[in-house]
Order: structure tokens, then sequence, then C-alpha cells
């Protein structure tokens, strides 16, 4: 039986090293398209609703309905882009999109202000994105209630009653993102999306390259072990894949200004881990498809549905349990508890192991599936 050879595992690195070099293309996607998505994503994937495009139609024309319609303006949620004259106008900016928000003030609004007697503004919401729908309720509530609460207060303070004091309040604390600013959650989730994407391709590429070249055979008669050619292909991948890493590590923390709040030794650790198990997904997609297209859909039906599994772009806890069950399969599920964990909350591993070990078992199951497949080709 022959044992492990340092020296045919280094010439497989090596081979692999200069091919990498040549294949241009290759070595873009693995240098260039990191930062290419990451600034892609980074700008594009923003849950935050501000500047709702808003269209007022003020039938009162006083002071007091022109400083309700700047208190909508100053929370930065609302931006009034117009006035109109009628409901019909108003409706037709609606249809047409190009408002998201119309405030409708009735004509004895002043009115009834000065009398101090009930008055109800109308808002009408274009509910066919649901996120800006209820932003913009919600916030239309707040101020209006907010504005209320003044006027009664305001009020109370004429008849001589004192100050207005609530029954019942809220004090409010975000912990580990303050301004619940989207870009903090969703840069942590970027690099593990981008790792996987990246790293997968490429090595399930590289060995699906070889088969199509025909340079597989010659490799199998040569006295190389799977292992060895196993191990000597995707090395210079983690060394890519490292090096992308850090990459977008550093764009994500000075660049869009997010930063580690853990250990950052901890967190290349356990990013060490993941770029392992994505490089072992990409072999075994190599052992699936037998041609580069093959691979590339292969690996896109992977990768779409961690996106939506994993709780990258939304909460697994609203999700189904059999999809929650789904989510435990894909890795980066358990990567991107890791990350925001160290990125937003600062935690270690007392708190991580969980996910740390989820991400461990697949990686070795995924190993030894990867390398029973692999050697059942080659022999």
């Amino acid at each position: 039986m022959k044992h492990f050879s340092w020296s045919r595992y280094r010439s497989i690195v090596k081979k692999e090293a200069i091919q990498i070099r040549r294949d241009r293309a290759s070595l873009g996607i693995a240098l260039v398209m990191p930062i290419m998505l990451l600034f892609l994503f980074g700008y594009a994937v923003n849950t935050d609703v501000e500047h709702i495009a808003t269209g007022v139609w003020d039938q009162s024309h006083s002071a007091d309905s022109r400083e309700l319609a700047q208190n909508l303006a100053n929370t930065n949620i609302f931006a009034i882009e117009t006035y109109v004259q009628s409901d019909d106008e108003l409706e037709q900016l609606i249809d047409q999109g190009k408002i998201d928000v119309g405030l409708v003030i009735p004509a004895d609004f002043a009115t009834k202000r000065d009398r101090n007697e009930p008055v109800a503004v109308q808002l009408l919401v274009n509910g066919s994105d649901p996120n800006i729908a209820r932003t913009a309720v919600s916030n239309a509530q707040l101020i209006v209630q907010n504005k209320a609460i003044s006027i009664q207060e305001a009020n109370m303070q004429k008849q001589g009653m004192g100050k207005l004091e609530l029954p019942l309040s809220l004090e409010s604390r975000v912990l580990f993102n303050p301004n619940m600013e989207s870009i903090v959650f969703n840069i942590p989730g970027l690099i593990g999306l981008i790792m996987q994407n990246v790293t997968m391709i490429l090595t399930a590429f590289s060995l699906v390259r070889e088969k199509e070249r025909g340079t597989m055979e010659q490799l199998i008669v040569t006295p190389i072990r799977p292992l060895e050619l196993l191990l000597g292909k995707i090395t210079p991948y983690v060394g890519i894949g490292l090096f992308s890493f850090c990459i977008v590590l550093f764009l994500g923390t000075y660049w869009f200004g997010v930063p580690v709040k853990g250990s950052i030794l901890l967190l290349v650790l356990l990013s060490l881990l993941f770029l392992i198990t994505t490089l072992v997904l990409g072999i075994f997609i190599s052992t699936i498809a037998k041609t580069q297209l093959q691979a590339m859909q292969v690996a896109f039906a992977f990768i779409l549905p961690s996106v939506l599994l994993s709780g990258f772009m939304f909460p697994r806890d609203t999700m189904p349990l059999v999809i929650q069950w789904l989510g435990g399969l894909v890795p980066l599920t358990y990567f991107l508890e890791i990350l925001r964990g160290i990125f937003l909350k600062g935690v270690d591993l007392s708190a991580l192991w969980l996910d740390t070990l989820g991400m461990t078992v697949f990686c070795v199951v995924i190993i030894v599936i990867a390398m029973l497949r692999f050697r059942k080709q080659i022999d």
C-alpha cells in the first residue's frame, strides 16, 4: 500500500498554481469578483426604507396643514415630490409609480384645529411593495400620534391643567446595531456568500476542466494517490480563498464602516473551516458534472437555495419548520450566525459552539462523500 507522499503532493500543488496563473479568467474570478460582488451587493442590498416619494393634496392651505406636511418631510422617511389639486391626480401619480404615498388634508383641517375638534387626514399608500407600505403607514401613524399628543399638551396648559402625563410608556434599547442600519447586518452575510460562491465554483471548474482536457486520465495512470491529487488541487484555492476573504474583510470594515467587535483570530479560523467546506463542496460538484457548463448549473442550483434558506435575506425564525430543517443542510446557515455573532455581538466560541459544531459535522460528511465519489471515479 502506498503511503502519502509530500513530494507528489507538492508537484500537484505546483501544477495547479501554474495552471491558475495561466488561466486569467479563473484568476480574475478569484481576485476581482469578490470585490465587485461586495460593492454591488453592499450598495444594492439595502432594506432601509427612506425618502419615500410622497404627494400632498392640501385642501386647507393653512399654516397648520403645511406644518403637518413638513413634519413628514423632516423624518427623511418621506420625500414630498409634488402638491396636487385633486384625488384623481393623486391616485394617477400612484398608478404611474411616480409616488408611493399620498397625503390628503381636508379643507376644514385648520378650522377644526382652532375649535379643538377631532379631525382626520388620509394617507394613500402603494401596497405593491409591502416593505415600503409598512414603513410608510407605521411612521405616518407615529408622526400623527406625536402631533396629537403635543396638541393635547398645549390645550391642557392653556386650561391650566399642567402637562399631559401618559399612563404608559416604552423605553427601548437596541443592542448590537443601535441605528438599525441594514448594511451593518448585510456586510457580514455578504462575506460568507461571496466566499461560498467564488471558492466552490473555482474548485468545481478546476477538476471538471481536467476531465474535459483529458488530463485527468493522465494523472490517474501516474503513481499519484487520490488523496494527494485531491489535496494538491484544493490547496492553491485555500490560499486564494483566504486572500479574497482578507480583501472583502478589509473593505467591509474600512470602506463600509462595519467593525469587527469580536476576535479576528477566531473569525479567521472559523472562516478557514467554512472555506474548506465550500472547497470540498466544489469537489463534490465536480464528481457529478461532466462539463464546466454542468458544473455551473449544479453550483447555481446549490447557491440560489442557500441564499434563501441560510437567513442571508430573510429571517429563518419566520420560516416553516420544514424549511428551517432544510436550511440546516446548508453550511452558509451556520457561517452567517458565526459571522454576525463575531461582527455585531462580539461573542466568543462559547456562544458559537453549536453553529461551529454544525458546520464541522457538515464539513466532515461532505468530505467523506466527496472522497468516496472521487475515489470511485478514479478507480
